[in-house]
């Protein structure tokens, strides 16, 4: 009986820690905000095909992941140039929004992407939460 007790204050200790971890916005400037954007900046440029500069709208950290969406925007201002990129035929029917969405975790010190999405016109992280495993509360809308 000693042993069924102790096992479920354990549980109940790590469920608390887990979920008692509070979502946060990372400051501008700091280390951590710059961390989270460098290492999205990498998958996403070389998806683009050029230098990107990130306007964060949502920026949610908790614990070890971070939900991260907004607006790319090429570093002299506006919208980046899309054509000869995989989005320029939905960019041009009309189906792309210049938006984007990302999933990050901090893995053995080293912020990663575990998913990200360019071009939404719908809300395609409502799921990410559930598949990636990820704390409901970084964001913005689930399901």
């Amino acid at each position: 009986m000693k042993l069924i007790i102790i096992v479920l204050m354990t549980f109940f200790v790590s469920a608390v820690s887990v979920t008692g971890q509070n979502v946060y916005t990372p400051e501008k400037g700091s280390a951590e905000r710059k961390a989270i954007l460098d290492a999205l900046r990498i998958p996403v440029e070389r998806h683009l095909k050029q230098k990107i500069v990130f306007v964060a709208d949502n920026f949610s950290v908790q614990g070890t992941w971070a939900f991260v969406s907004g607006t790319p925007q090429a570093p002299s201002g506006g919208s980046p140039d899309y054509s000869g990129t995989v989005f320029q035929e939905a960019k041009e029917a009309g189906a792309f929004d210049n938006n984007f969405f990302a999933l990050l975790r901090k893995s053995a010190g080293k912020w990663r992407v575990v998913k990200y999405a360019i071009g939404c016109t719908d809300v395609c992280y409502v799921d990410w939460w559930r598949r990636y495993k990820a704390p409901k509360a970084i964001f913005p809308y689930t399901e």
